[in-house]
C-alpha cells in the first residue's frame, strides 16, 4: 500500500454496536505500519473480532506526549499510522491532538476516516435544535470549577453538550439548573448498546430524576438546549407554596427538617438551595 506511506488516519471505531464499523476503517486497520491505541487490549478484541490483523502500540493520556514523538518520527520516515480511541473519534475528548500537531508540523498526511461520536448522535437524537452548538468535552469534576464553566458559556446562543461520568450526572444537572436557568434538556446514555437510553425533560426534573435513581450506569452526554424556560407570573409563588407544602408532609411523616427539604428538592426537581430560598420566601410571605 505504497499511497499510505507516511500518511496518519484518524480511525473512529464503534461507541457500542459493533456493526457501526465501517468497510474503510477496517481496511485501513488491515493495511497500516502500526495501529495506536488508547487500551490495547480493547482494540485487539474488535480487531480479532473482524480478523484483522495488525501491529499494536499504545497511545493514551499518560504516554501521549512521548508516544506522539516517536509515531510521528516514523511517519516522517515512511510508515503508515492508524490511531485509534477506545470508542468514536480519536481526538475528541481522547488523546490525539498532539499525534495530529506533529505530523502537520513534518508535512505529513493526515487522514480522517470519519465514524461514530457520542456527542453526534446525542445531540442529533436529544430534540433540541442543531444549527449551531457548543460541544465543551466532559464538565470539570469539582462542583465550583463546573459551575464556572457552565456561567461561562450560559450567554451562549447555541445548544450545549457536554460529556459527564454517571456518577456525577445528578449534580452536573443541579449544578446547570442553578447557574443557566431552567431549560429543556436530554440525557443520553449507552448510546447504540443494548440498554440505550435517552431522556427528555426539564434540567430540575431530569436532575430530580437522577438523583432518585442513584449511581446511573454508562457515560453520560448532557444535551442543554439555549433557551431559558420563562416562568410564569404565579410559578414562583406556587413553587414555593409547593415547596413548602410538601416539606410539612414529610415532617408530619416524621422526618426531620433538613431530610424533609432535601426530599421535597429532589423530588420537585430544585437544588437544595432553591428549594430552601422558595420556603424561606412563602414563610415571609404569610409572616
Amino acid at each position: 500500500m505504497s499511497q499510505a506511506k507516511g500518511t496518519l488516519y484518524l480511525v473512529a471505531t464503534p461507541i457500542g454496536n459493533l456493526e457501526d464499523v465501517t468497510r474503510r476503517a477496517l481496511r485501513v486497520l488491515a493495511e497500516v505500519d502500526v495501529v495506536a491505541c488508547e487500551d490495547t487490549r480493547r482494540t485487539r478484541a474488535l480487531l480479532e473480532h473482524f480478523g484483522v490483523r495488525a501491529k499494536t502500540v499504545s497511545y493514551h493520556e499518560h504516554n501521549e506526549r512521548e508516544r506522539a514523538a516517536e509515531l510521528a518520527a516514523l511517519i516522517e520516515r515512511g510508515a503508515s499510522v492508524a490511531v485509534v480511541s477506545d470508542a468514536g473519534t480519536p481526538g475528541v475528548s481522547d488523546p490525539g491532538y498532539r499525534l495530529v500537531r506533529a505530523a502537520v508540523e513534518r508535512g505529513a498526511r493526515v487522514v480522517p476516516v470519519p465514524g461514530p461520536s457520542a456527542f453526534v448522535a446525542a445531540l442529533t437524537a436529544s430534540g433540541l435544535p442543531t444549527d449551531e452548538f457548543y460541544f465543551g468535552g466532559f464538565l470539570p469534576a469539582r462542583a465550583h470549577a463546573r459551575r464556572q464553566r457552565l456561567a461561562s458559556v450560559r450567554d451562549l446562543r447555541a445548544t450545549l453538550v457536554f460529556y459527564e461520568a454517571p456518577h456525577r450526572v445528578a449534580r452536573a444537572l443541579a449544578d446547570a439548573r442553578e447557574v443557566l436557568g431552567e431549560r429543556e434538556a436530554a440525557v443520553a446514555r449507552e448510546l447504540t448498546k443494548l440498554h440505550e437510553e435517552i431522556v427528555r425533560g426539564r434540567l430540575g426534573r431530569l436532575a430530580a430524576r437522577f438523583s432518585a435513581e442513584g449511581a446511573a450506569r454508562g457515560e453520560m452526554v448532557l444535551v442543554i438546549d439555549r433557551e431559558v424556560i420563562e416562568e410564569e407570573a404565579g410559578v414562583e409563588k406556587d413553587g414555593a407554596a409547593g415547596v413548602a407544602a410538601r416539606v410539612a408532609a414529610l415532617e408530619a411523616e416524621g422526618l426531620d427538617r433538613r431530610a424533609a427539604l432535601k426530599r421535597a428538592a429532589r423530588e420537585l426537581g430544585f437544588t437544595r438551595d432553591e428549594a430552601y430560598r422558595r420556603l424561606t420566601s412563602e414563610r415571609q410571605s404569610k409572616g
